[in-house]
């Protein structure tokens, strides 16, 4: 079982995107998946076809003491399980300050539940907060999207260092994964000098799979579904197919002996 975190500090870079798409082409491949929405945005829950305001539980009920976690996950039509958020999340955030080893609580929580899959993807939000910390600390590896802009070497800099620093401070054994080159357009100059940057700076970490620009991609969660079941075709179903496929061959968490998924699988309780 691995925990991977998907995050960076700079919005607008297809985490969510890459959340949700991984987590269903993970599914497609017979993993049992568990997708968790820790962004207040609920992106993730809207981009799998669940309706928030009609969720029996949520995380933010989870983060309350409100429910359990077992209770609060839900089944998707796309393979996978799904951790949902609401708005109320914020509450939950500001809730977890008063805690007890606040960074932590994430991690309990998903101990009670980890063993039941092989991939737990996390969405953080797109800020360094209380919610983002716990994602960290529960995670073994961190996969970081990067758009391929003049900025993205600066964002990507503030993560590393916001890292390394929970490694010194809460002695977490977290790792990078990788970094996703997103909404590549290879037409582009500018898309071009800095995806050889990261690749200069980063050799072993940036991942030959590259997400391009694509509408089919873009219209994807406004239709509340992952590009694999909106358009399965489109030039992002491919391209998430092969992310999955290297991020599992990247992996060094033990993945081989996988569990057939249960026919009409509902919902863990």
């Amino acid at each position: 079982m691995a925990i991977f975190a998907v995050t960076n500090q700079k919005g607008g870079v297809g985490k969510t995107t890459t959340a949700v798409n991984l987590s269903a082409a993970l599914s497609a491949m017979r993993y049992h998946v568990l997708l968790v929405d820790l962004d207040p945005q609920c992106n993730a829950t809207v981009g799998s076809g669940v309706i928030v305001d009609k969720a029996a539980g949520s995380l933010s009920e989870v983060l309350l003491g409100q429910a359990s976690i077992q209770s609060a996950i839900q089944s998707t039509n796309y393979g996978y399980h799904i951790l949902p958020s609401n708005h109320r999340l914020t509450a939950a955030e500001v809730g977890l300050v008063g805690k007890k080893d606040k960074e932590k609580h994430l991690k309990n929580l998903l101990a009670k539940v980890k063993k039941i899959y092989h991939y737990i993807i996390i969405d953080c939000p797109p800020t360094l907060n209380i919610l983002t910390i716990n994602a960290l600390v529960a995670a073994n590896e961190v996969i970081i999207p990067v758009q391929c802009e003049y900025y993205a070497l600066e964002g990507l800099a503030k993560l590393l260092k916001t890292i390394d620093a929970l490694r010194q401070t809460l002695r977490v054994g977290l790792e990078i994964h990788g970094v996703l080159r997103t909404m590549y357009d290879g037409r582009n100059l500018l898309t071009r000098q800095v995806s050889e940057r990261l690749m200069q700076s980063f050799p072993d970490k940036v991942y030959q799979t590259v997400i391009p620009r694509n509408i089919r991609l873009a219209e994807a969660p406004s239709h509340g579904m992952p590009i694999l079941s909106y358009d399965k075709r489109s030039q992002g179903a491919a391209s998430y197919l092969a992310f999955a496929a290297e991020m599992i061959r990247r992996s060094r968490s033990s993945q081989d002996k996988m569990i057939p998924m249960i026919e009409g699988e509902e919902k863990h309780a």
